[in-house]
């Protein structure tokens, strides 16, 4: 039976406002992909990010590009190839991972992990805003483990000083999102250090991070936006410590075990992240998790509401999809 291709755009109230260094949201967009094959579906999805220059129509077209090689058989593998990384290879991806558990029986956990999937800690996210604001958010998950703190503004050394002591028994990480500069970013690391931070995600712009190579590292560094796939990881290589992994970056599961398993063999450490999404696009990163130094997958936790049979969240302990949802 020949494959059929759906794609669909929907949109996802943001509880209140979720604000970073580029801008406010009140609501995350996605596109979901929609795979049918001899009476089942697979479904993936994506959050397209302006960041990288994407947008939910244009996401649509790089889809609807490869109808009709999915219509003829175009598998995962085949699927590099075919698709740059991105927001619109995850969708078909993670689509395309469903559909084979579906049409096989056997759940994507077992070729996507050496052992059965644990639930896991996720961060939660502070939003940016004033530090009163920003205390305020922090206090009332004080109770969680991991907080992630965004930052990227004027007086950031201010928001981690009142972070720290508006939950003083979680660990911290802090993310600038580009937001730091050459004049300020060894001030904002040394008070990073002095607040025990574990640690700071993408502080200088990509692309003008090569700073980091001769300056010491109080708190260790992670990647994300300096990072996509594993063809990155040469580049970045005595500059970071870490990497951030996204499905939306690496254009899916399969390339991001690839990334995963190859920036460990270089020494790496690895967070799996996320955009603001559903449950759906954090199904098959749970699984890429497993094993991972640190967990950021509580974009479900950020929304007004979450799809059917949506992630089990215990306070900030994330389990593995069911099969109603995903994989």
């Amino acid at each position: 039976m020949t494959r059929a291709l759906t794609t669909e755009i929907e949109s996802f109230p943001i509880a209140g406002v979720f604000t970073i260094s580029r801008g406010s949201r009140t609501e995350a967009r996605v596109v979901t992909c929609i795979l049918s094959e001899n009476g089942v579906s697979g479904h993936g999805e994506c959050v397209p990010y302006a960041r990288y220059d994407e947008t939910v129509e244009s996401v649509v077209e790089e889809i609807e590009a490869v109808r009709q090689d999915l219509a003829n058989g175009l598998d995962r593998i085949g699927l590099l190839d075919r698709m740059a990384p991105g927001a619109a290879r995850n969708a078909v991806d993670c689509a395309l991972w469903d559909l084979e558990a579906k049409l096989s029986g056997r759940r994507a956990s077992i070729t996507a992990c050496t052992v059965p999937p644990r639930p896991l800690p996720t961060a939660y996210t502070i939003s940016l805003a004033a530090p009163d604001e920003m205390a305020a958010q922090a206090r009332a998950h004080a109770s969680r483990p991991l907080l992630k703190v965004k930052l990227g503004s004027d007086n950031d050394a201010a928001r981690i000083h009142a972070v720290a002591g508006a939950a003083p028994e979680s660990r911290l990480i802090v993310d600038a999102n580009e937001g730091w500069t050459a004049e300020n970013i060894r001030e904002n690391m040394l008070v990073a250090a002095e607040f025990h931070v574990a640690l700071i995600e993408q502080p200088l712009p990509a692309g003008k991070d090569g700073l980091l190579r001769d300056i010491p590292h109080p708190v260790p560094i992670c990647a994300d936006e300096s990072v996509h796939t594993a063809d990155n990881l040469n580049d970045i290589a005595g500059l970071y410590d870490f990497v951030n992994i996204k499905l939306d970056k690496t254009g899916g599961l399969t390339a991001a075990l690839e990334l995963r398993d190859k920036a460990r063999d270089m020494g790496f450490g690895v967070m799996v992240g996320c955009m603001v999404g559903t449950s759906l696009a954090m199904a098959p990163a749970v699984l890429l998790a497993q094993g991972a130094d640190f967990v950021d997958l509580d974009g479900p936790l950020l929304l007004a509401r979450d799809r059917a049979h949506g992630l089990s969240y215990s306070g900030s302990l994330v389990s593995p999809p069911s099969p109603h949802l995903w994989g």
